[in-house]
């Protein structure tokens, strides 16, 4: 094969998971074609630009920005067969009917291109038998790719290789999944539901089963079953509702029809509350009921035993939730065992049928436990996947409580755990998982992670308990740390020149202790590397200032003893623009606030596709004080500059309006719309590559000569500026579309932003606008209203808007 570059890509079939994998297509700027049948009337492709169109308007929403539609072009089987010949990769995605992918098949096999990778995307049925009918190479080229829905935000794809498939064409697809689209791959056996659903499934309807034994209602369910128990906070009755009633019908009914002889047959049978959902047309979200109903702001949930919607918030005993606390996994699992309240028994319960089911299973669905415990990580968001949990938990210990109530006949069937559990080295070392490899159970021996040079871009791979992997938490060489930051190289050679900077804080908030980080690292960075990142293991990137490291500091000196903290907090900023260095900020999750302003005075910035960037401090009464309206106000001077005939106020109203609504990007794709991205800064899809790519811009900019830019020259709208922008403002007051205080907010910014009382067109510098934001930031501390703000953030977590 000559070329192995997916360049472009056809997706078959219009529906909701066919036109949403274009879409993430789309927002890796892929050339997509999405095919569908000829509409029966009109234009032959009118229904497939509806489905288009359809993208732009979803939440959440699959596209990273509305225009990214443009990248998806419509097509039909009956006039443009012949432009399959274009497409690097097809992807079948249409309705799980193995006699209409096959019809489907036969019409557009002739006309694919002789290298082009061909693959179907399924949730369950068998590659095998879908690849029948092909001739050797197509059978060679085509293979199962299972994306979890929504494909945007699920990390999971399953790769399911049929026994013919060329491994090189395998290798190739999971490339392109792994660093162009951001996905987890995991190659899964051509066995009923794959890896992921196989167990979840199994997993759901246990925890039906369960919660019907014990009597539990669906919102105690979903609250024991969320966060508490480390898994999606949607717990397990609010995912099935958004997933749908119908889809989870249909997964549980392939395990059904599939896996008859299987020995836990009986438990793949539908659930007659699944079966009643599904007759009456309650599939969940999509439908407006489910499990749960709203009416109103009122959140219902089903009582099956009446048949009908009562309220819903129902919690988890207190007992429970501080069992659910305990420091350890053995510790939590013994006490759920040994309780007798319904709800600790009951948890007990379903983690051990999916540890029972995930080691009788193991040999049959997948190549070794990693991948059944990254699978169901990556696809059902799982902190920890069942083996995980079992070996953190002893062995040994959880081994014989799980044989016990086989025996006892508490299990969901009456099949007795594998030799391996007890005997040889699974038994002997204290688990599946080992520094040197994952156990097979069809193999019998402990097997290392799949390598691909892919695999080279991410520094701290996803690994699972007890591998022993290096984290970017302890891993490299540490040059300084204390509880607020790290600094630090990684141990490689060609990127151990490079200068991370990992915040220590929660939620990476930014305090004293992190400022005086920062400029001791580009002292440190300037003396000796050749660049520095700011990156961190975990999300967020920061949440912004740290308002309770300020409150000491405010109830001891007030709100003047807090101007030396805010100058100081802009000379680090400035101190990041104006290093002798390149300065790199790799963004992941959240960057508000504070985070924002530190991301934007890097030289560059490298995101991950899912960061959510904005000045949010109007949400506390204050507005952003570290030079993030400096910036607004920079870029808009720069892009005047570069049309000189237009309007200085048409390029600054962007950057006043999203500070002063507090604008949220919902992807780095928008961050650049809004202007805290530049079209240079890099996205990554997949976060496990942010780290090596943020080193590599950094070393690229460094060996292209970096220099930093000369000092800023803003020209500045000025007192005329402002009162425009006040107009504006008096109608949104008058209007009732902002407070009094918003209204104080805006025109404090406005002021900021078009330079203070000088005239139009005046020329200052970023010390001139800090020096204002400065002021405005402290005197806003002492307003009463922004008191207010700031303390009902800080016992509720949300906003209040006085």
């Amino acid at each position: 094969m000559s070329d192995p570059i997916i360049r472009k890509v056809a997706v078959l079939g219009a529906g909701v998971m066919g036109a949403q994998i274009a879409a993430h297509l789309a927002n890796a700027r892929v050339d997509v074609l999405l095919y569908d049948l000829p509409a029966k009337e009109g234009p032959p492709n009118a229904g497939i630009e509806r489905a288009i169109a359809g993208l732009r308007k979803l939440k959440p929403a699959p596209l990273a920005h509305p225009d990214l539609a443009d990248w998806i072009v419509p097509a039909n089987y009956d006039e443009d067969l012949g432009r399959l010949a274009e497409c690097d990769l097809v992807i079948e995605a249409i309705a799980e009917r193995m006699d209409w992918k096959h019809a489907l098949y036969e019409k557009v096999a002739p006309h694919l291109a002789p290298d082009a990778v061909f693959a179907t995307n399924t949730s369950g049925l068998s590659i095998g038998a879908l690849s029948q009918g092909f001739d050797e190479s197509l059978r060679k080229r085509f293979c199962g790719v299972h994306f979890f829905n929504p494909p945007r935000y699920m990390h999971l794809v399953e790769l399911i290789p049929t026994a013919d498939a060329d491994p090189a064409i395998v290798d190739r697809l999971e490339t392109f999944l792994t660093t162009v689209l951001g996905k987890g791959c995991i190659r899964a056996k051509d066995t009923p539901n794959f890896i992921a659903n196989r167990v979840g499934i199994f997993s759901m309807l246990a925890t039906i089963h369960e919660a019907a034994k014990f009597g539990l209602p669906y919102d105690v369910v979903d609250d024991l079953t969320g966060a508490k128990l480390g898994r999606a906070k949607s717990g397990t009755f609010r995912t099935a509702d958004v997933v749908g009633i119908d889809t989870l019908a249909h997964v549980i009914r392939t395990m059904e029809d599939n896996l008859a002889d299987d020995p836990f047959a009986t438990a793949y049978r539908t659930p007659p509350v699944v079966a009643k959902l599904v007759e009456q047309g309650a599939l969940g979200q999509k439908s407006g009921a489910g499990f749960y109903r709203k009416e109103g702001k009122a959140i219902l949930r089903l009582d099956p035993a009446k048949g009908e919607y009562v309220p819903a918030g129902g919690k988890a005993d207190e007992t429970v939730a501080r069992i659910l606390k305990k420091k350890t996994w053995g510790e939590r699992l013994a006490l759920l065992r040994e309780s007798k309240n319904p709800q600790a028994r009951f948890v007990w319960s379903i983690l051990r049928d999916s540890m029972h089911y995930a080691a009788t299973r193991l040999g049959e669905i997948a190549d070794n436990a990693r991948d059944l415990d990254l699978a169901m990580r990556f696809g059902f968001g799982q902190q920890q996947g069942p083996f995980e949990v079992w070996q953190r938990a002893g062995w040994r210990q959880v081994a014989d409580w799980i044989r016990e109530d086989i025996a006892a006949g508490e299990a969901m069937a009456p099949v007795e755990l594998p030799a391996w559990v007890f005997e040889g080295p699974v038994a002997e070392r204290g688990g599946v998982h080992q520094p040197e490899g994952s156990w097979s159970a069809s193999r019998g021996e402990f097997v290392a992670p799949r390598e691909l040079p892919v695999y080279r871009r991410q520094l701290f791979r996803t690994s699972v308990a007890g591998a022993e992997a290096p984290n970017g938490h302890t891993a490299g060489t540490t040059v300084f740390e204390d509880e607020s930051i790290r600094l630090w190289t990684v141990d490689q050679a060609g990127l151990d020149e490079v200068l991370i900077v990992s915040i220590r804080t929660k939620v990476h908030a930014i305090g004293p202790g992190v400022v005086e980080g920062l400029l001791k690292a580009v002292e440190i960075a300037e003396a000796r590397c050749k660049g520095l990142v700011i990156w961190s293991p975990d999300e967020p990137f920061s949440v912004g200032a740290d308002l309770q490291a300020m409150l000491p500091v405010f109830m001891s000196g007030g709100a003047k003893a807090i101007g030396p903290i805010e100058e100081k907090l802009q000379k680090a900023m400035l101190r990041l623009r104006y290093a002798q260095v390149p300065t790199v900020a790799a963004v992941s999750g959240m960057a508000l606030g504070g985070g924002c302003e530190l991301a934007i005075h890097c030289a560059r910035r490298v995101a991950n596709l899912e960061s959510y960037i904005g000045l949010v401090e109007v949400g506390v009464g204050l507005i952003p004080g570290a030079g993030g309206l400096t910036y607004g106000a920079r870029r808009a001077s720069e892009e005047q500059q570069a049309a000189p005939d237009a309007y200085l106020l048409d390029f600054l109203k962007k950057y006043l309006m999203a500070a002063a609504t507090a604008q949220v990007a919902t992807s780095a794709i928008e961050a650049r719309a809004i202007g805290y991205l530049l079209e240079s800064d890099p996205v990554v899809f997949n976060p496990q590559e942010l780290l090596y790519v943020a080193i590599r811009e950094a070393l690229a900019m460094h060996e292209a000569g970096y220099r930093p830019p000369r000092r800023a020259r803003i020209r500045v709208a000025g007192r005329s500026g402002t009162a425009t922008i006040m107009a504006q403002l008096v109608n949104m007051r008058d209007g009732g579309f902002i407070s009094a205080h918003d209204f104080h907010l805006g025109q404090t910014i406005a002021r900021i932003m078009c330079g203070g009382d000088v005239e139009a067109g005046s020329i200052v510098d970023e010390e001139w606008l800090m020096r204002l934001e400065r002021e405005a930031f402290v005197g806003l501390i002492e307003h009463p209203k922004t008191q207010e703000r700031i303390m009902t953030m800080m016992q509720t977590g949300k906003p209040a808007r006085n």
